[in-house]
Order: C-alpha cells, then sequence, then structure tokens
C-alpha cells in the first residue's frame, strides 16, 4: 500500500483509503459496504490480451464479461484471465487486492466508470480500499484502450 500512496502523491491525486474489518470480495459486497452504486466499485483483472498481460479495471456494474467480445471490441485476437497463481509474480498483489493504481501493467479502462464521482477499487492491502475519481484513476495509469 505504500508504493500506491506514494505515486499518488507524487502524481498530485486527490485520493481517500478508507480501512475496513474485512476483505471486500465483490462488486455488491463493496457497494453494501459502502453505501454507493455498484458501477462505482472498479475491481482490478489481470488478463492476457493476445501475448500481454494487461490490468482490466471495470465497474461493478458491468457483472460478468464475455471475453471473446471484449477482445472483438478492443481489435485483440483473444483475451483471457490469468491464473491465479501468476497473480502475486506479475503484479506483486495477491488477487483481490489489486491497487487500483501501481500494479504496473498497461490498463484497459471502463469508461463506465466515468459515469460517477469517484470509484472504490483495491489499494494493495485486503482490509483498505482506495477511493478516488475516475479522472485521478485514468491519470495514474498506464491506460491502452477504453471500454465503451
Amino acid at each position: 500500500m505504500e508504493r500506491v500512496k506514494a505515486i499518488l502523491e507524487e502524481l498530485g491525486l486527490e485520493y481517500e483509503l478508507i480501512e475496513h474489518e474485512r476483505p471486500v470480495r465483490s462488486a455488491k459486497e463493496g457497494a453494501a459496504l459502502f453505501g454507493i452504486d455498484m458501477g462505482q466499485t472498479a475491481p482490478v483483472l489481470i488478463a492476457i490480451a493476445d501475448d500481454s498481460h494487461v490490468a482490466l479495471i471495470l465497474s461493478g456494474k458491468r457483472g460478468r464479461i464475455s471475453f471473446q467480445s471484449l477482445a472483438a471490441q478492443l481489435g485483440y485476437q483473444s483475451i483471457r484471465m490469468t491464473r491465479m497463481d501468476e497473480v502475486k509474480g506479475l503484479t506483486g498483489y495477491e488477487p483481490g487486492s489489486i491497487p487500483l493504481i501501481g500494479h504496473g501493467l498497461p490498463v484497459i479502462l471502463d469508461e463506465e466508470l466515468f459515469n460517477y464521482p469517484e470509484v472504490y477499487g483495491g489499494s494493495g492491502h485486503p482490509t483498505w480500499t482506495l477511493k478516488l475519481t475516475p479522472q485521478a484513476l485514468e491519470k495514474g495509469s498506464n491506460v491502452i484502450a477504453r471500454l465503451a
């Protein structure tokens, strides 16, 4: 989490870190805990787009996604999830705790997140959540594509 805070501070981005008693395991759970719309939750999924690892930062409002449709929309041959046992080696973080910023991967960012004043997602620690604007999230990320 210190790496995440350092990046946010270095870029001069406004943010809030919110502590909670137990890890948040789903968009529905996060929305209930913080009293927000499910679309404001922003899970970070690690995927392989063609031959490159990417972070998909999606609105929790999307629910399940079709990777075949996603690949077609973004111009990839294929997109698939990275194996759970590979995630920590790629990002330095456990699945479920991957921070919105500071994971080191190029990002495919969901445009749905821009419909909200703030979004909530991983901080790098399972019992802390990062809250920031979608604009700050974009500024702090290496966005290579936006998902409409």
